[in-house]
């Protein structure tokens, strides 16, 4: 390959990057929290788990009363099943006729806003993940991520290509920071390429699906692709409201109805999760029951019913599925490493920890290639990315380890945890960036460091002072996600802390022409070490 086009890829490879950097640092690192993310929904609501029984009774209570007092509703509806994890409420969802969504739980006297519904801790750690919690236009601008991501994968390859095997394992710690650095971003590349290319296809699939229906269906296909791809992503044939009144089945012999089948057509198990009713209380109505089955890369199903005689129209699970559903369903399972055990879950918690990584030491080779050995006064350019890795990177995992903690602390003063994790995470995460600026980036990683180690310690270690007659109770159930995280968060803090001694160390102790170091430049001592150099 030319010289030429081995730098234009390098100049591609750089800019993509840190175009999409700072957003996929976020996405990574609360992407491998979210890998536990029915662990953290546990732990952050601290009461008895809800009697399922008795919810799916409630709910069909609630149903009929909806679709008496929303016309609406009737036309379709849909429920989502109890589960185990006591934040994971039972609501229903709707659409009005004016197009805006609506939803009431069982313990509301109303129906409410579906956009204004108050998420816990495990589900806005997984909207950082997927929109950085900007609400509307988050989930689209992470699309566009994706693709950039895609880009700069594509270009690291053909750089690195013709050395592909010399620099897998090629880790040169010493002096070099510049070449350690590249090592280290090489190796981490490299040896986690094919996990990343899955991560970029599937999260621009997943983030950008409406945007290309949009576009398709105006340019291609003349109006007629939004039903098509609903029927593509669906178990439900198309029915038609016959008149008349009926008695739905509920939504526990539904799903009961829906297991069977699922199982009856192959596969290993049927969890439901969510339904919905289609002309409900009506003759003609039917039923989509979606639920999960194990031992299947798309776990992800769908059994539609006849929601009055509960007999099966249409099963679409893993070993009955037609290639559109597989391939959707597979795309969820892919990004998500739902389709293994709890090893790789932990897999993909570590690749995600990595892949923020990757994307920190990309931003830290930027600063290292274009700052001047020279003198101790960098450039701006420098300067101001110096500043907003650390107030960007380090500052979101200081606000994440503030957000698990505002949790724990609101729950003791008996304030709503739900009110409290977004604005929390935001408020910490604008502080943390605003005393990077304050402090420079030398001293405010050190600060942050430290900061978010102490703080991810005082999770773990509070949570088990506190709410240690819960964990004494799960454990001698079997049950280990509680104490799980908490030694994770401890494990996390000791390698924050590890992570803010070497930072503080190269502060006091590194090259002085450099934006890490806190030294006061004293011109002849900075003039000895440029010609060491």
């Amino acid at each position: 390959m030319k010289a030429s086009t081995i730098r234009t890829f390098t100049t591609v490879h750089t800019w993509t990057g840190l175009l999409a950097g700072f957003a996929l640092f976020i996405a990574f690192y609360a992407g491998a929290l979210t890998m536990f993310h029915d662990e953290i929904d546990t732990w952050a609501v601290p009461r008895a788990e809800m009697a399922r029984a008795d919810a799916l009774d409630r709910a069909h209570v609630m149903l009929a009363d909806i679709v008496a007092r929303h016309p609406a509703a009737g036309e379709s509806i849909g429920v989502t099943y109890p589960a185990e994890h006591p934040s994971h409420e039972v609501a229903a969802y709707w659409m009005e006729k004016d197009g805006s969504w609506r939803t009431q739980s069982l313990d509301d006297t109303a129906a409410r806003d579906a956009e204004d519904h108050e998420h816990g801790l495990a589900d806005f750690i997984y909207e950082l993940h997927y929109d950085l919690g900007i609400p509307a236009i988050g989930i689209y601008l992470m699309g566009v991520v994706s693709i950039i991501y895609g880009l700069a994968l594509l270009t690291g390859v053909l750089i690195h290509l013709p050395n592909l095997v010399r620099e897998m394992f090629a880790l040169r710690p010493g002096h070099n920071l510049k070449r350690l650095w590249q090592d280290a971003h090489n190796v981490i590349g490299i040896l986690s390429l094919p996990f990343h290319i899955i991560f970029a296809v599937t999260g621009a699939l997943l983030c950008l699906t409406l945007v290309m229906l949009v576009a398709f269906n105006t340019v291609a296909f003349d109006g007629k692709l939004m039903g098509a791809f609903e029927r593509m992503t669906s178990a439900l044939p198309e029915t038609k409201d016959k008149g008349g009144s009926a008695v739905m089945l509920t939504p526990a012999e539904l799903g009961a109805r829906a297991r069977q089948a699922a199982i009856a057509a192959g596969a290993a198990d049927f969890e439901p999760d969510y339904m919905r009713y289609v002309h409900y209380g009506h003759q003609g109505a039917a039923a989509e029951v979606r639920g999960t089955s194990t031992k299947t890369l798309g776990e992800y199903g769908m059994v539609a019913l006849d929601a009055v005689d509960g007999h099966v129209m249409k099963v679409q699970v893993t070993g009955a599925r037609d290639a559109n559903h597989a391939t959707y369903s597979a795309i969820f399972g892919l990004h998500f490493g739902t389709f293994g055990s709890l090893s790789l879950r932990w897999l993909y918690f570590l690749l995600g920890l990595a892949g923020a990584f990757l994307f920190y030491s990309g931003n830290l080779l930027y600063i290292e290639t274009r700052r001047k050995r020279r003198q101790a006064d960098q450039p701006m350019k420098v300067r101001a990315m110096a500043t907003a890795t650390v107030g960007v990177c380090i500052g979101s995992c200081f606000a994440i380890s503030c957000t698990f903690l505002g949790n724990l602390l609101g729950g003791l003063s008996g304030i709503e945890a739900t009110s409290l994790v977004q604005p929390v995470c935001f408020a910490t995460f604008a502080l943390a960036i605003l005393w990077t600026f304050w402090r420079k980036p030398a001293k405010a990683a050190v600060d942050l460091l430290f900061a978010t180690a102490a703080v991810s310690v005082a999770v773990g270690v509070l949570d088990i002072a506190v709410h240690h007659d819960r964990l004494v109770r799960m454990l001698g159930e079997g049950r280990y996600e509680v104490l799980g995280l908490d030694l994770v968060a401890i494990a996390m803090g000791a390698g924050f802390a590890w992570l803010g001694v070497a930072t503080r160390r190269r502060a006091v102790e590194g090259d002085p022409c450099s934006v890490w170091s806190s030294r006061r430049r004293d011109p002849q001592h900075v003039a000895t070490k440029a010609r060491e150099a």
